[in-house]
């Protein structure tokens, strides 16, 4: 399986999947104008993925913006990441936040409430959130 990556754009966020080493990183906005033409890819990537995974799954999330549309998506791909824990993957979630930023905080604590996979939060700096 090849690895997906999507250069960040200022409406869609870099995507940098590595089906070898099991580490996924979103970072930047996820605000597409075709929720659907850039999340299918996506998401089907990822399905995939959880068919044949690495037995770690590194999942980073470091968005300063996403829309409604995005959010769904984004939470299909956590309750995948559940699926890959209940067949015994060892799986977690790093999700990176700007301490200014308390409404990023917690999206992700709400994330977290809805799904069964460890998240780590941790603080970024202002400069540290400059798209990719």
């Amino acid at each position: 399986m090849k690895g997906l990556y999507f250069k960040s754009t200022p409406h869609t966020p870099l995507i940098n999947f590595n089906p070898l080493t099991g580490e996924m990183v979103m970072k930047g906005r996820a605000i597409p104008e075709d929720a659907d033409t850039f999340w299918m890819p996506v998401l089907d990537w990822f399905e995939s993925y959880v068919s044949n995974p690495n037995t770690e799954t590194s999942f980073s999330i470091d968005l300063e913006y996403f829309n409604i549309t995005s959010s769904k998506r984004i939470l299909f791909l956590l309750y995948k990441l559940n699926e890959l824990r209940e067949k015994g993957g060892d799986v977690h979630v790093e999700w990176l936040y700007s301490k200014e930023d308390e409404d990023m905080y917690e999206v992700g604590q709400d994330y977290a409430y809805m799904v069964k996979v460890p998240f780590v939060f941790k603080e970024t700096k202002d400069d540290e959130l400059l798209i990719a």
